[in-house]
């Protein structure tokens, strides 16, 4: 792992401030300017893993680079300078607090919602009759509120997004302009690989001159769901998963962030159990391999990450009625025979 870039600790000339994200570091610049470092850290269900990468964070920057260069002739971007494969330098823009997600295809949380009996997602329609991973009449955005560091990002109608003022009606208007016009394009790329863009997320924001520009990163497998074009039809029809380019690995054989998902959500009880001074991870019935249960092993203060669809108590901190809501977290103080599992009551 030594050629990892875990951490960076820079003072460039003028800097203002720095922030260590998940994955990136942002540092302030003088002159209204943003650099920005993607590093090799990990993050899954809001944990940043202990061990990194190598080169995750310049394939990822390398890529976001690329596709706002195939993209600016229809949408303007912060970016201004990439001096290093992991390093892209921009004007310093102010976020909107929404995340704009657009989706093809009814999986991942379309789909889990779908599934649970809801026809309705951020305000928009899904038709009766659909399977997992079919393709939508057209594209459906649905947007997300930026939550604060280790929060989950909630969804959000485009009438609420109005109604409470997080976004005006004018500005909203263009950014949905503008996400279906580069989900256009980022679909048309993708097809030109023998790819599906299957759903990704954009985030915009203003210049101090007030035009509003894509900012973060854009397409990467990180922001973005693919299929692979080759067999998709052939599995749609005989109800076969799709085959999916892979997101992220975690570094343990072939296990991936959406496999992990996928796990936790067909059960009913995550559970942590503390055993000497082995930190032993599972997720339902089934033990993840030892390589995760070392990196997820959980700390004293450590925030646990609790999936959707779970409800999770702790025998040693909060009492059977005092249930952990849906995609929230629950702070966690290890101790040994601590368990965090299954509730009796109903959800």
């Amino acid at each position: 792992m030594s050629n990892t870039i875990i951490k960076t600790d820079f003072n460039f000339p003028g800097q203002k401030s720095v922030y260590h994200g998940k994955v990136r570091s942002v540092y302030t610049l003088a002159n209204n300017q943003l650099l920005m470092v993607a590093t090799d850290r990990l993050s899954a269900f809001d944990v940043v893993m202990p061990k990194g990468i190598p080169f995750k964070g310049q394939i990822l920057n390398q890529i976001a680079t690329k596709m706002m260069q195939d993209t600016q002739d229809l949408v303007p971007n912060w970016l201004t300078a990439t001096p290093d494969p992991n390093v892209a330098i921009g004007e310093a823009c102010t976020p909107f607090k929404v995340e704009m997600v657009i989706r093809g295809y009814m999986a991942g949380h379309a789909a889990r919602e779908y599934k649970a009996g809801k026809r309705m997602l951020c305000g928009v329609e899904m038709p009766e009759g659909m399977k997992e991973n079919d393709a939508f009449a057209s594209p459906i955005i649905t947007p997300a509120t930026k939550a604060e560091m280790g929060d989950h990002d909630q969804d959000i109608s485009r009438e609420d997004i109005l109604a409470l003022g997080i976004v005006s009606k004018e500005d909203y208007l263009v950014l949905e302009d503008y996400t279906r016009k580069l989900f256009k394009r980022g679909s048309e790329i993708a097809s030109q690989r023998g790819l599906i863009l299957v759903d990704t997320k954009y985030e915009f924001g203003k210049t101090k001159e007030g035009k509003i520009v894509l900012i973060d990163e854009i397409h990467t497998p990180d922001s973005s769901r693919y299929f692979y074009t080759d067999g998709y039809q052939q599995r749609q029809d005989s109800g076969q998963a799709q085959k999916q380019l892979s997101k992220v690995l975690f570094p343990i054989g072939h296990l991936q962030k959406e496999q992990v998902r996928k796990i936790a959500l067909k059960q009913d009880l995550v559970t942590a159990e503390k055993k000497d001074s082995q930190g032993l991870c599972f997720i339902g019935k089934v033990r993840l391999p030892d390589f995760l249960q070392q990196q997820l092993k959980p700390k004293a203060g450590t925030i646990i990450e609790i999936p959707n669809n779970l409800s999770v108590y702790s025998k040693s901190e909060i009492h059977q009625d005092d249930l952990v809501n849906r995609s929230k977290k629950l702070r966690y103080q290890p101790t040994d025979g601590v368990e965090v599992g299954k509730h009796n009551g109903a959800h």
